[in-house]
């Protein structure tokens, strides 16, 4: 196939286009640079230009404390970028795969979210997303969104790469341990796109690893360090001892059943993928 990736130097970006490239995929990979998603005009001539079977919106707005301040920039982008894209891809017939977030639920169910749950965003991260989904579900009916959560990878600064970096040159840290979620390695996103795009089972999905229930952002630094062989303490603190401009849903768990029944095998537990990618980081 011919695939277009936007936002293709970003983290989920660089290991999406590698892992198209490794199935023999034609890879066009632009980032804001040549493609910027806010630009409608430019963005249906490019995109006419290469005649994509597929474009996949790895492009967005991804500050969620700083989106508190700039709420018509996150909205820009994650919300009318979208919507270009979507009018883009519709009016030349092109489907379109768009990465989407937990952060659209507000944290208060027991239990992981279906994709069937009604979305009601805390923050204005989460609330930019869902225009997004909104913007692409009213226009297309070809398109493919797939939330997932806690997103960490090789190519760029995330949780791993901030917790490893704490524990080597600080030795102490305190974390969060009342907020859960599921960890995702971009590598596992990224083999999950692939396998989607081009089924013609359009809808919307929830994709990270596995980690059966959720765990903490605690409970996931203390794997960190423990599995990267480093000597330092943790301790676990409330949401409230470490105030953010943002506020984050306690719960975010995402429930995966749907995808890997619709697609076939289990997505990798939380454990593996991050041992991947520590061994990636030597």
């Amino acid at each position: 196939m011919r695939i277009l990736v936007t936002g293709a130097r970003g983290m989920l970006g660089t290991d999406l286009v590698c892992v198209l490239e490794e199935k023999g995929h034609e890879v066009f990979a632009t980032d804001v640079e040549e493609l910027d998603i806010t630009l409608p005009v430019f963005l249906s001539r490019v995109i006419g230009d290469i005649g994509p079977d597929v474009v996949v919106n790895c492009a967005a707005y991804t500050n969620v404390d700083k989106a508190e301040e700039e709420q018509e920039e996150a909205n820009r982008i994650n919300g009318l970028g979208a919507k270009n894209l979507a009018l883009v891809c519709e009016d030349h017939n092109i489907d379109l795969c768009h990465i989407s977030t937990d952060y659209v639920f507000d944290g208060t169910k027991k239990g992981p979210y279906t994709p069937d749950d009604l979305p009601h965003p805390i923050n204005v991260y989460g609330k930019s997303k869902l225009a997004g989904e909104k913007n692409i579900r009213e226009i297309m009916k070809r398109y493919y969104i797939i939330r997932t959560s806690w997103l960490y990878g090789k190519y760029g600064k995330n949780f791993v790469t901030k917790v490893l970096d704490l524990a080597r040159n600080q030795g102490d840290l305190r974390i969060v341990s009342d907020q859960i979620g599921s960890p995702t390695w971009t590598v596992t996103l990224a083999r999950v796109i692939s396998v989607i795009i081009g089924t013609e089972k359009y809808g919307l999905y929830h994709a990270t690893d596995r980690t059966e229930g959720g765990i903490s952002w605690y409970e996931f630094a203390r794997n960190i360090v423990q599995f990267a062989g480093l000597d330092a303490g943790i301790t676990p603190i409330r949401s409230e001892e470490f105030p953010q401009k943002a506020a984050r849903p306690k719960n975010s768990v995402l429930d995966i059943g749907g995808i890997e029944k619709e697609f076939g095998g289990n997505l990798p537990c939380w454990e593996e993928s991050l041992k991947s990618l520590l061994q990636l980081l030597r």
